[in-house]
């Protein structure tokens, strides 16, 4: 199996558990909602560029998913094509979840421990090297020989 699909899977393991217990919860929030809901809550009012660079996604993943949000009335503008905050709505529902976000961190941890290294820091340091040096640019090297 290649890497990317064991990534895939390893993502979809984990996402998906977490919008099972969302479910279960009653509650209208995904997984890829967090990093948006986290950052309005701390910061409060963003634009669509700053989020996404703050979460390292494209602007276009970004908007998607603020109109995602938006439309569970979870986000809004403070003037038309403005900055985003979370809505009354949003900030109570981050609220409530913040049980389950705590409880997600615990479970990382624990997880972490059982492996051979830790999974975010490996994630970040394979980020970070990836930074430096693309994996397209790796391949052709490889190719070259």
């Amino acid at each position: 199996m290649g890497l990317g699909t064991r990534l895939r899977l390893l993502l979809a393991a984990l996402d998906g558990e977490l919008q099972a217990l969302y479910d279960a919860l009653g509650e209208p929030f995904r997984p890829r909602f967090y990093p948006v809901a986290r950052r309005l809550r701390v910061e409060g009012a963003s634009t669509v560029g700053e989020l996404a660079v703050r979460t390292g996604v494209s602007q276009s993943a970004m908007t998607q998913t603020l109109a995602e949000m938006r439309a569970r009335g979870l986000v809004a503008n403070d003037a038309p094509g403005r900055r985003l905050r979370l809505t009354a709505e949003g900030a109570a529902l981050c609220a409530r979840l913040e049980p389950v976000w705590r409880a997600v961190e615990t479970a990382a941890a624990d997880l972490d421990r059982e492996l051979p290294a830790p999974l975010g820091a490996t994630v970040a340091a394979a980020l970070a090297r990836l930074e430096e040096r693309p994996f397209g640019e790796r391949i052709r090297s490889v190719m070259e020989g």
